[in-house]
């Protein structure tokens, strides 16, 4: 699939793609968030994980070595970054899917997963397509099967409610720093919705999200 006309890279422009892994890294405590999403997700051996909108892939990546008896497969709109998510899979030699497909418009059948995670994504979308992308979500996960999310959310301190007001002009990111995520998952249809943690970083707050397809 190809990207649309106002799909949004990981950095807002793509030269500044080769950034991103750095900047995860020292700026937003990226393995310790992204531990912990895995951990939330509890996946079991011989489940089905998507990684939904995987970027560079270091989340797709971690998720196969924690659980390298899962099948992993990571989606993601931008060829130039699934290019290098491929290369660092083949580097790390693990072996995993990647798709070419954007979040509101997923290519798999209907129960195709037991475990959606994705990871500051849904910040990137209009607000039509993060209601789209959870309804699909919701339509590839199987019976019982879970959506584990980690993106902006609601500022916890003085600090993440001064950055908020900067980091809601931003792409799209207003209705995540309004606290808004939640209620779309309530929206598709997920049971059991919760803000399970928050980190405080240089770019304001991070939430962690989960719901359940019911049985």
């Amino acid at each position: 699939m190809e990207k649309r006309e106002n799909y949004i890279p990981a950095l807002s422009y793509d030269r500044l793609t080769p950034f991103y892994d750095p900047l995860l890294r020292w700026g937003m405590r990226e393995e310790t968030f992204k531990r912990t999403l895995i951990r939330q997700a509890e996946i079991r051996p011989g489940m089905r994980v998507l990684d939904l909108g995987c970027g560079t892939g270091t989340l797709t990546i971690l998720i196969k070595q924690t659980h390298p008896e899962s099948e992993v497969t990571g989606l993601d709109g931008d060829r130039e970054v699934l290019q290098i998510a491929k290369t660092k899979a083949a580097k790390t030699g693990v072996e995993i899917i990647f798709d070419l497909g954007m979040a509101f418009q997923l290519p798999y059948p209907e129960g195709s997963f037991d475990r959606v995670l994705t990871s500051l994504v849904l910040h990137h979308l209009t607000r039509d397509d993060k209601q789209r992308a959870m309804g699909e979500v919701y339509r590839v996960l199987r019976p019982g099967g879970e959506l584990h999310i980690v993106d902006f959310g609601r500022p916890r301190s003085v600090y993440g409610r001064l950055v908020s007001q900067f980091i809601k002009r931003m792409e799209q990111a207003a209705d995540n720093v309004n606290g808004l995520l939640p209620v779309m998952m309530d929206n598709a249809g997920f049971e059991q919705v919760e803000e399970s943690a928050h980190y405080t970083t240089i770019f304001g707050t991070l939430a962690l999200y989960r719901g359940r397809k019911a049985e």
